[in-house]
């Protein structure tokens, strides 16, 4: 039985959009199923329409589907990507982590096995405390964390973050998309241990 991730990610600009699709690829290449899911836009209209790349980046979007509790329950895995802001992840992934309080307290979110993600404006602007944020409510939740740690030396060449692949806004670079095509077929390898 081939163990089912939910992509889960928000993205303002871009950058965490393209993660996404790299770990979704990465994941159905490591034969699992894959659910592409993004957080719905909580900015006001107003906001979003003043800048021009937030605007168009919400456009090229429209297409997948927005996360709904039932992404979550479905999978046996997680794969997050979520930008930082101001030291943790925004607040549009917040919005849907907080939708999920029936499915945590049914248990529903427990033994899946999950992996973050992030970006930020520098290396030093929250990229690591994101990625922990994340995993702080997965614990609660009961998930079982799977980073990518230091178990392929490509995470030498990628910035070390031994959380979860980070990385400043911006096209993905080949060590990037290696580094998330290793921690997806990371998590496919774990989830696949726990399904079914």
């Amino acid at each position: 039985m081939s163990p089912k991730i939910t992509v889960l990610f928000y993205s303002t600009y871009g950058t965490n959009h393209a993660i996404a699709q790299e770990a979704a690829r990465a994941a159905e290449e490591a034969g699992a199923e894959v659910r592409l899911r993004r957080c719905a836009e909580t900015a006001p209209q107003a906001v979003v329409d003043g800048q021009d790349a937030w605007r168009e980046q919400l456009d090229k979007m429209k297409d997948i589907p927005e996360a709904k509790p039932e992404d979550m329950e479905w999978a046996d895995g997680y794969f997050i990507s979520a930008p930082t802001r101001f030291g943790v992840a925004a607040s549009q992934f917040r919005a849907f982590i907080d939708t999920l309080g029936p499915q945590w307290q049914s248990g529903a979110l427990a033994n899946k096995a999950v992996t973050a993600t992030t970006s930020a404006q520098n290396p030093h602007g929250g990229q690591e405390s994101t990625i922990q944020s994340i995993y702080v409510t997965a614990m609660h939740w009961g998930a079982i964390i799977v980073p990518p740690g230091y178990a392929d030396g490509v995470k030498f060449e990628d910035g070390g973050n031994p959380y979860g692949y980070s990385c400043e806004p911006g096209p993905l670079t080949e060590t990037g998309k290696k580094s998330i095509a290793y921690q997806a077929k990371r998590l496919v390898e774990f989830a696949g241990k726990f399904s079914g």
